[in-house]
C-alpha cells in the first residue's frame, strides 16, 4: 500500500526536496506551506499541498481533517521540518520574539505530534521524524532563541522515543549543520528586522555575524550539503525496520555531536567562541 506522510515547510530547502523526492519514491506527500502562494507553487509540482501554519491550532485541526478525509483515517508518518532562525545575543532579545521562535520550532511540531499519535496508535505504526539542528546538541552564541528551541525538540523527542518503546511507532531525530537553503537569508531578514545592532553592546561581533549571513548565500560556509542528502537520511528514518534516534547530518553535524561527547565543557566554549567570531 502506498504511504502516506505530512511535511511541513515545504516552501523551500529540505522541505521541498524531501516532498518531490518521496512523491518520486511512490510516497503519498502530503506537502504543507505556511504561505497561499507557495502552496500553489507545489500544486503546481503534481504535490498534494495544503496551506498550514504550524502557530495556529485550527490550521493543524483544519489540515489533519483534510489529511485524514483523504486517507480514509490513516498517516504513516510525520515530517516537523518547518522552522526559522532567530539570531541575536540573548540581552538584546524581547519575551515576544523569544516566544514566536518557540510557537514555530517548538509548540507547533508538539501539537502536531500529539494530534498524529491517535492516529498511529490506532493504525499499530507510524514515523515521526523531527527536524531539529545541531544547533539543538551544542549551543553558539548569538543564536540563544534558536539554541534554546531546538534543545526543547530536542528533549522532546527523546523522552517521545521513550515513552513510544513499546509500539511500533518510531521516533528520530535530524540534526543538519550547514544546508544550502534560504535559512540563512531569511535568518538576516529576520534579525535586520528584530535586533538593534548599533545600540546593542554586541554590535562589534554583530558585525561579524551579519557578514557570515550576507555571504551564506553565495558563498556557502565550509562542508555545506545540499538538501539531498538530508532527504537520504530522512529515507533512512522512514524506512528502516530500526531507525536511528538521531542522525547528524554532514561532516560539521557529526564532528560537533563528537565534541559534545568528548570535550569539557570549558573546551568546547572555546572551540565555539572561536568559530562565531572567526
Amino acid at each position: 500500500m502506498q504511504k502516506s506522510i505530512l511535511i511541513t515547510g515545504c516552501s523551500s530547502g529540505v522541505g521541498l526536496s524531501a516532498a518531490q523526492i518521496l512523491h518520486k519514491r511512490g510516497y503519498r506527500v502530503f506537502a504543507t506551506a505556511r504561505k497561499e502562494s507557495d502552496v500553489k507553487k507545489l500544486s503546481a509540482l503534481g504535490l498534494e499541498s495544503a496551506q498550514l501554519d504550524v502557530n495556529n491550532s485550527h490550521s493543524i485541526h483544519t489540515v489533519l481533517n483534510h489529511i485524514l478525509a483523504k486517507t480514509g483515517g490513516t498517516l504513516d508518518a510525520l515530517f516537523n521540518n518547518a522552522g526559522f532562525g532567530q539570531t541575536g545575543a540573548v540581552e538584546d532579545l524581547t519575551r515576544d520574539l523569544i516566544r514566536e521562535q518557540f510557537e514555530t520550532n517548538v509548540f507547533g511540531p508538539m501539537e502536531l505530534v500529539m494530534r498524529v499519535l491517535p492516529i498511529m496508535r490506532k493504525q499499530g505504526h507510524g514515523r515521526i521524524i523531527q527536524n531539529t539542528s545541531i544547533l539543538g546538541i551544542v549551543a553558539m552564541p548569538y543564536y540563544g532563541a534558536y539554541n534554546a528551541s531546538k534543545f526543547a525538540l530536542e528533549g522532546f523527542s527523546n523522552t517521545l522515543r521513550q515513552e513510544l518503546r513499546d509500539t511500533s511507532i518510531f521516533v528520530s531525530i535530524m540534526a543538519p549543520g550547514p544546508i544550502k537553503t534560504q535559512f540563512r537569508g531569511n535568518a538576516l531578514t529576520i534579525y535586520r528586522n528584530t535586533v538593534p545592532q548599533d545600540s546593542s553592546v554586541h554590535h562589534e561581533q554583530y558585525k561579524n555575524l551579519e557578514n557570515y549571513f550576507s555571504t551564506a548565500e553565495t558563498k556557502h560556509p565550509p562542508m555545506t550539503v545540499t538538501p539531498d542528502v538530508a532527504v537520504k537520511q530522512l529515507i533512512h528514518a522512514l524506512e528502516s525496520q530500526r531507525p536511528k534516534a538521531h542522525y547528524y547530518i554532514g561532516i560539521p553535524a557529526n564532528l560537533f555531536a563528537w565534541m559534545r561527547r568528548l570535550l569539557p565543557d570549558g573546551a568546547l566554549d572555546w572551540v565555539l567562541y572561536k568559530i562565531a567570531n572567526h
